[in-house]
């Protein structure tokens, strides 16, 4: 039990670690957002554009 809770750790971190890199690379806002969704969806998590955007302003420190 206590190995899956590490993966889930891990998955989670990879994730947050994953979004922040796209965030600071140099695209534009609307395609990294559509990567991010892309790449989220691929790995089975459901999100919405309402949900990435929130997530793309916590991220970058702004406010929503």
């Amino acid at each position: 039990m206590k190995s899956l809770n590490i993966l889930y750790a891990f998955l989670g971190g990879a994730i947050v670690g994953c979004s922040a890199a796209l965030l600071f690379a140099p695209e534009k806002g609307e395609e990294l957002r559509n990567r991010i969704c892309k790449i989220l969806r691929k790995n089975g998590i459901k999100i919405s554009d309402a949900e990435v955007d929130a997530l793309v302003a916590e991220l970058s420190g702004e406010e929503v």
